[in-house]
């Protein structure tokens, strides 16, 4: 383990917790790690485009909590090595990326928190290490519905040559993240600015793309039988549980319902946020994840 490289001091001012780095998979992995390191670990896991960044206000709200974070950059993001071709970017890969930092920390069931495509990462990291809880919001971690229906973003993905162009000529979608916000002041001029900051360089943007592209668009999709192996994990999965769900969310907002037969013991909180809702009411993530270690045994 080595320290994670320098941030520039204006985000070092926004994200000032302790940051490790290590390489996996001949990548280096960079990771937020704050805490007692004999306390109860909780995964925190981002989804596109975001990066450790995401969490910083929801892990302020954790101090004094008896709880260690772990808030890794998946490859690609944030200070993370960042693969060159979209095609990198597997379901399978990143779950194995995140179980193995937890295996080099020594660290076994975690409370695993997900948002995004951080809910069924974290919960493919719970079926292969282990889960002492779980808390998730505007995600979508159960077996995928069929017929598969992609939405209009991620069909675009999929399109040739100009997919590319947009992702990485115009740092998409990282412009227009305010526009799933319920309140678009949540992510302003110093908040996108933090979330380009990984992507200066095109050839680093591939990210986006490739997490877009993972999205399953039929029974042969790479991400399919993954999905299908982690929805049927958190259906078993009986463990304390909490959701946390913004109504306002134009992408995944409507997935509560499903979650929640799925996961019969969580504790719901519903509110009117948007996607990105770490941004917005990151109290509400704070509180899930106190009352789900507090739950425990």
């Amino acid at each position: 383990m080595q320290p994670a490289p320098d941030l520039p001091a204006w985000l070092r001012a926004e994200l000032p917790y302790h940051r490790r780095s290590t390489e996996i998979a001949g990548r280096t992995i960079t990771f937020v790690d704050h805490g007692p390191e004999d306390a109860q670990p909780v995964l925190l896991v981002h989804g596109n485009p975001t990066w450790s960044y995401l969490w910083r206000k929801v892990i302020g709200m954790l101090d004094g909590a008896t709880l260690r974070i772990i808030a890794p950059d998946l490859p690609g993001f944030g200070t993370s090595d960042k693969p060159r071709r979209a095609s990198a970017h597997q379901l399978d890969m990143h779950i194995g990326t995140v179980s193995t930092l937890l295996e080099q920390l020594g660290l076994r069931a975690p409370i695993t928190v997900g948002q995004d495509w951080g809910g069924p990462i974290a919960c493919g990291v719970g079926e292969r290490v282990g889960a002492a809880g779980l808390v998730i919001g505007n995600t979508a971690v159960l077996k995928p519905a069929r017929p598969f229906r992609p939405k209009g973003f991620h069909r675009f993905s999929h399109m040739p040559v100009v997919s590319d162009a947009v992702f990485r000529g115009l740092l998409f979608p990282v412009p227009i993240m305010d526009r799933v916000q319920g309140d678009r002041r949540s992510i302003g001029f110093k908040e996108k600015l933090a979330y380009a900051w990984p992507f200066l360089r095109p050839l680093d943007r591939a990210g986006a793309l490739g997490l877009a592209r993972m999205v399953p668009n039929g029974e042969h999709h790479p991400s399919t039988a993954v999905m299908d192996r982690v929805g049927a994990w958190v259906e078993s999965f009986e463990g304390p549980a909490a959701l946390v769900w913004a109504r306002r969310d134009p992408i995944l907002g409507r997935g509560l319902r499903r979650h929640s037969d799925a996961l019969p013991q969580a504790t719901v909180r519903e509110c009117d946020a948007g996607h990105f809702s770490q941004e917005e009411v990151p109290e509400l993530w704070a509180a899930a994840i106190r009352e789900v270690a507090e739950a425990l045994p």
